[in-house]
C-alpha cells in the first residue's frame, strides 16, 4: 500500500506532516531529543521569547486540574539574545523547521523582535502570541480587541518577510473577528485556541492554588471549545488555520483537520507524554491509510454538517 503525503503549507512553511510543537509545552525541543527523534515532527514552536529574559510568575505556577491542567507560569524564557546564541545552533541541525513564538507587552516590543528574527534563516516562521498585555492599555491583552490584534501583526508584518502566524486568544466574545482583523492585517497563518482563564481554589487554606491566582487552562477539558473555534475561524478566513486545545492522540488531530485546520499543535500531551507528537504523526498515516486516502490535504475541512 503506497504512503499517504503528510505534507502540508502553511502559509508559505513547507512541513513534512502536519503536527507541530505548540509554544511553551516544548521547551526549546533539546528537552525532548532523548525522547524522540525530533526531525519527525512537522515543525518545532519554540516557548515564547521576549526582547529581554523573563523570569516568569514565582511559583506554585502549575496546577492539575479534572481533564487538564492550569498554568501561570508568565512566560518564562531566556530572551531573544541567548536563544540565538546558545539555542539555535542545535536547532539548526534539525530537519524540521523552527518556528519561533514572540510576545511584548507594547507594539514597539514586537517590531523590534520581527525585526531580529528578519535575517535569521535557520528560523522558518514566526508565531505571534496576540494573548499578552498591553501594558500602555492597563494590562488588556492585545488579543481580545480587533484594533488591537490588527495593530500588532500589521507591526510584525512591515517588520518581517517571513511567514507570520498568529496566535489566537479564546477569551473573547467572538474569536472570527480578531481572526479576521490579523488576516486583514498580513497574517500568512492563524493558530488557535490559546489557553482560557481559569482559577484552582484550596479549600483547606482558602488560597487561590496559584500564586498569580489565575491561570490558563489546557487540555482535554478544553478540546470541544478549540474545535468549535477552529471550525468558526477556518469558514472565515482565508488563510490556513492551525487546530490546538486538548490534543491528546491522532483521532483528535483527525477531529480538527476535519473541522478545518491544515494543521495542529501538540501541547499539554507532551506533558503527559514525551512521545505523543511522533505518535500523533504516525496515528493520522494509519487512519489515512485505512480509508485509502491519499493525502492528509483531502481531509482539511471535510466537516458534513447536513440533517
Amino acid at each position: 500500500m503506497i504512503k499517504p503525503d503528510l505534507s502540508v503549507d502553511i502559509g508559505g512553511i513547507k512541513l513534512n506532516n502536519p503536527v507541530m510543537t505548540a509554544s511553551g509545552t516544548f521547551g526549546y525541543a533539546q528537552e525532548f531529543k532523548s525522547f524522540i527523534d525530533l526531525n519527525k515532527i512537522g515543525a518545532i514552536i519554540v516557548k515564547g521569547l521576549s526582547l529581554e529574559p523573563s523570569k516568569g510568575n514565582k511559583p506554585p505556577r502549575i496546577v492539575e486540574t479534572p481533564c487538564g491542567m492550569l498554568n501561570a507560569i508568565g512566560l518564562e524564557n531566556i530572551g531573544i539574545g541567548a536563544f540565538i546564541k546558545n539555542v539555535l545552533p542545535f536547532l539548526k541541525t534539525l530537519s524540521a523547521p523552527t518556528i519561533v513564538n514572540i510576545y511584548g507587552t507594547s507594539i514597539d516590543e514586537y517590531s523590534m523582535l520581527a525585526e531580529v528574527i528578519e535575517d535569521i534563516e535557520e528560523i522558518a516562521g514566526i508565531e505571534v502570541n496576540i494573548s499578552c498585555p498591553n501594558v500602555k492599555k492597563g494590562g488588556i491583552a492585545f488579543g481580545i480587541d480587533p484594533k488591537s490584534a490588527y495593530k500588532v501583526t500589521k507591526a510584525v508584518r512591515k517588520n518581517t518577510s517571513k511567514p507570520l502566524m498568529v496566535k489566537l486568544s479564546p477569551n473573547v466574545t467572538d474569536i472570527t473577528e480578531i481572526a479576521a482583523s490579523a488576516a486583514d492585517a498580513g497574517a500568512d497563518s492563524l493558530s488557535l485556541i490559546n489557553t482560557i482563564t481559569g482559577m484552582a481554589i484550596d479549600i483547606q487554606t482558602k488560597r487561590p492554588k496559584l500564586s498569580n491566582i489565575t491561570g490558563g487552562l489546557s487540555g482535554p477539558a478544553i478540546k470541544p471549545i478549540a474545535l468549535r473555534m477552529v471550525w468558526q475561524v477556518a469558514q472565515k478566513v482565508e488563510i490556513p488555520v492551525v487546530g490546538i486545545g486538548g490534543i491528546i492522540c491522532a483521532d483528535d488531530a483527525i477531529e480538527f483537520i476535519i473541522a478545518g485546520a491544515t494543521a495542529i499543535q501538540i501541547g499539554t500531551a507532551n506533558f503527559i507524554n514525551p512521545r505523543a507528537t511522533v505518535e500523533i504523526i504516525e496515528g493520522i498515516e494509519i487512519f489515512l491509510m485505512d480509508r485509502n486516502i491519499s493525502s492528509v490535504a483531502e481531509l482539511v475541512g471535510t466537516l458534513d454538517t447536513t440533517c
